[in-house]
């Protein structure tokens, strides 16, 4: 029996395990950016990326670092390049979504969700936030009817509702 293909498939599942400077970099980011030191946090994920640059969970890491601190163009292009890389993967797909909803993108975002959903109907958060996407075009289309023509009273209530209903769930999102 030759001892080359069990250490060839020994050694492929090792590096497939996750490394335990790569755990503590994640873990140490999450703790930093939990603290309010979210430059600090990205500093963590940009160091262990220059040891790994591919990995997907650092990558992501990164991308929800970047949008908490305001810099959503290079969030949006990292979750973008997840996807393209693993489209399989809802949770860049979602994040994506959300950072497309926040610029008035209403139509790219449900369609980034639609994705998630497809690579995983469980996925609660990009479920939920389908859910506001869609009453997001409902008030546009609303609007949009209402600018148009003397709204009916009918009209009227329901751009009223899904408002209130927006500003309420828009009130309660941490």
């Amino acid at each position: 029996m030759n001892p080359l293909p069990t250490l060839l498939l020994a050694a492929l599942l090792l590096s497939a395990l996750p490394s335990p400077a790569r755990a503590d970099a994640l873990g140490d980011a999450r703790k930093l950016s939990q603290s309010g030191q979210t430059a600090q946090a990205l500093a963590t994920i940009d160091q262990a990326l220059a040891a790994r640059p591919r990995d997907a969970e650092l990558r992501f890491e990164r991308g929800v670092l970047l949008s908490d601190l305001g810099r959503r163009d290079e969030a949006i292009a990292l979750f973008r390049s997840l996807n393209d890389e693993q489209p399989e993967l809802p949770d860049p797909l979602n994040n994506l979504a959300v950072l497309l909803a926040a610029r008035g993108e209403l139509e790219a975002a449900r369609t980034a969700l639609e994705g998630a959903l497809r690579n995983n109907p469980a996925h609660r958060a990009a479920r939920e936030n389908l859910g506001d996407v869609y009453l997001a075009l409902a008030i546009r289309q609303w609007q949009m009817l209402a600018s148009d023509a003397q709204p009916d009273a009918t009209l009227r209530r329901k751009l009223s509702l899904a408002r209130e209903l927006a500003a309420t769930m828009a009130a309660k999102r941490p």
